[in-house]
């Protein structure tokens, strides 16, 4: 029992001087404040001009962090091709296994940054139009095969046609 009683007391004599005097503090005071008021953003995930909303992404989470969200208006990316979709990122789902961005297919078919990364997606200017009608490279074929059946019907088509 004592050696209970001892245990609370320590745990509590830490705790206050946690709180108190910031005693193995972690993170800034700035920084507490910028969480505790809702003011610190998640970094931008989705480059809207890099995607061409094939759905690859919300497809291969596997833990439905990524959603499909129709646009409020159409995008034309090429005569035969209009982007409908765009993907929603849930971070607080996010387990950060990174399959989104891998299989993309701006990243696996194209070499390009991937219109969707989990940490940050930085900043990349594409003419998409433009890069789909330049090859499609792949290390083999099985890639291939592995990317495009997670793509919708649509996106699908596209890509093929171009390969």
């Amino acid at each position: 029992m004592k050696r209970m009683i001892v245990f609370m007391f320590k745990g509590a004599y830490n705790n206050l001087g946690r709180i108190l005097f910031a005693n193995e503090r972690k993170t800034s005071i700035p920084m507490r404040n910028k969480i505790a008021t809702g003011q610190i953003t998640y970094p931008k995930v989705v480059n809207e001009n890099a995607c061409i909303g094939c759905s690859a992404c919300a497809n291969i989470c596997p833990v439905d962090a990524i959603h499909m969200e129709d646009l409020e208006e159409p995008v034309e990316i090429t005569k035969d091709y209009v982007k409908e979709k765009h993907p929603v990122f849930d971070p607080m789902k996010c387990m950060y296994c990174f399959q989104c961005h891998d299989s993309c297919p701006i990243f696996a078919f194209y070499g390009k940054p991937a219109a969707i990364h989990p940490r940050h997606v930085g900043e990349f200017d594409v003419n998409l139009a433009e890069l789909l009608q330049q090859p499609i490279v792949m290390k083999d074929d099985k890639e291939f095969e592995a990317v495009i059946s997670l793509l919708d019907e649509k996106a699908r088509n596209l890509l093929k046609e171009g390969s």
